[in-house]
């Protein structure tokens, strides 16, 4: 007897619908086709296991198991629930109407408790665009998918009571998500604020400013001065997570397996802070079954990079494309895949290899070729990228023990919002630009020309600082960024000379003296 379930197969951040076959002939043989991998291959073992325990019988039969369509790679072992229910009503050991109605994936034990499985997320979101009225998954993953309105979500812990509800013997009501109650609920829950930093406060509007224009950011100073302490705090005083903005989000964490158990959707923005010895894989995304990396896992947040010039060449320079497109591309022979990768590059490292150059109270060991050599471990093209680049000193100890607290990210939070606000109104007609750090050079042209006395300014700072030529748009970017936070349509000279401040690195005298 021929009987068909339904399931699904993720690819990038979305899911295919995937319609498992299977026929019962006599004889004795089992194959697996549909172009599945080697975790679904073992299937066999862990279904028929999981029947006998579950107090039935694996048939003794010629059984041919079919996931279409055949051209999709299966990936996983999340079609062990609906290869199970389908080998049942094959075998006519039960009578199951109505199998169409309902997507069902899961991962079986030996003893027949189903195990989470990844992607809960965009697989719901197929099943409602397929037309299912139904989709079984296991307990855990339950109301992740029921974020998803107009599908009714049935979360089991056991194949014996899956069989149940599908012959109606029992009766489960599905899970259901107030989505927009608990997202908006639980916003504004932060660990860190800015309240707690003393002192550094050319360093807090830095990270105001660069908030508030989405721009990429590098801090420079000696050890211990909180480079990682303030990194840590820009997701607090960046706009909120949208409801659209956290379901992407919340899509590559499922499709990647790091949602927690019984999470709905992410309601802060992620902070990703790598390891330097990470691989290029690692960050960008790939391997041999692509799943996403750090770049991707940052989506609609920060990625932190400390120590950037430890990080090895080969890893950095992956990130150039991603930086520009806002996406990253996974090719293979036979596929792609595309990962979304819009993110907040932060990076921090030491201005040169002891630590100390330009350090108020200590000497520098290094030589200037020294000091050079270790920032020519960070390409060009990369540093045209950031468009702020901060020094950072030691507070002093009056700053340190000071009992008042410093300006909270709420308050900070407000501005930056108000900012983006202005942003959104300017671009709105521009598809694929949402703040100033995208503008690209013919909107740079309309919206960030300076008035006379600030392009005066301008060209007087790069004449007597030698600014490097990529740092004349990276000034105006982050002037018209200035410009909106202070609620002012015009770029003036205030503006331009704020912005000229944060190029420490394009100053052609860095490095070629030791105080």
């Amino acid at each position: 007897m021929l009987t068909r379930t339904y399931a699904a197969a993720l690819q990038s951040i979305t899911a295919l619908t995937v319609t498992v076959e299977v026929n019962c002939l006599p004889g004795s043989y089992f194959h697996l086709v549909g172009l599945p991998d080697a975790a679904i291959k073992e299937s066999q073992d862990r279904v028929a296991t999981a029947l006998s325990n579950s107090g039935y019988t694996y048939p003794g039969k010629h059984i041919v198991v079919n996931l279409s369509p055949a051209d999709i790679r299966k990936e996983g072992s999340a079609y062990d629930l609906p290869i199970a229910i389908a080998l049942l009503v094959a075998d006519e050991q039960v009578q199951i109407q109505g199998l169409e109605r309902y997507m069902l994936m899961g991962e079986l034990m030996l003893d027949g408790t189903i195990r989470p499985i990844k992607g809960a997320l965009p697989i719901a979101i197929q099943a409602r665009s397929e037309g299912f009225e139904g989709l079984i998954l296991p307990k855990e993953n339950a109301r992740e998918a029921a974020v998803v309105n107009k599908l009714k979500v049935y979360g089991m812990s056991h194949l014996s009571e899956v069989i149940d509800f599908l012959l109606g013997k029992i009766d489960i009501s599905p899970v259901e998500v107030n989505t927009r109650e608990e997202f908006y609920k639980a916003q504004g829950q932060t660990l860190f604020d800015f309240a707690d930093v003393k002192g550094q406060e050319t360093v807090k509007r830095a990270l105001e400013v660069a908030a508030a224009g989405g721009h990429n950011l590098l801090m420079i100073g000696a050890p211990g001065s909180g480079k990682s302490m303030m990194a840590k705090r820009l997701p607090s005083i960046l706009p909120p997570f949208t409801l659209n903005e956290s379901l992407e989000t919340t899509k590559i964490y499922s499709v990647a397996g790091k949602l927690g158990q019984n999470v709905t959707l992410m309601t802060s923005r992620p902070f990703r802070a790598p390891h330097h010895s990470i691989s290029p894989v690692a960050l960008v995304g790939g391997g041999s079954n692509p799943q996403p990396g750090e770049i991707s896992l940052a989506h609609n947040g920060v990625l932190f990079l400390d120590e950037l010039p430890e990080f090895n060449r080969n890893v950095l320079e992956v990130m150039r494309q991603p930086l520009e497109d806002r996406k990253v591309t996974i090719a293979r022979a036979r596929f792609s895949v595309d990962y979304p990768a819009s993110f907040m590059l932060i990076a921090a490292m030491n201005p040169c290899p002891c630590g100390f150059y330009n350090h108020p109270t200590r000497s520098c060991e290094c030589t200037p070729q020294q000091v050079q050599r270790y920032l020519n471990k960070i390409s060009g093209p990369l540093l045209d990228r950031i468009d702020l680049q901060v020094e950072i000193v030691p507070v002093p100890f009056e700053k340190l023990s000071a009992i008042e607290e410093g300006e909270s990210s709420a308050s900070i939070c407000e501005r930056v919002v108000s900012a983006r606000a202005r942003q959104n109104e300017r671009y709105k007609d521009y598809a694929d630009v949402h703040c100033n750090a995208q503008m690209t050079p013919k909107l740079m042209q309309l919206y960030a020309r300076p008035d006379e006395e600030g392009l005066k300014r301008l060209k007087s700072a790069m004449d007597k600082l030698h600014l490097s030529a990529r740092a004349y748009d990276r000034i105006l970017k982050v002037a018209r960024t200035i410009a909106d936070l202070e609620g002012s349509e015009d770029i003036k000279s205030k503006h331009i000379a704020e912005a000229i401040q944060y190029r420490s690195l394009d100053r052609s005298s860095w490095g070629s003296s030791i105080k």
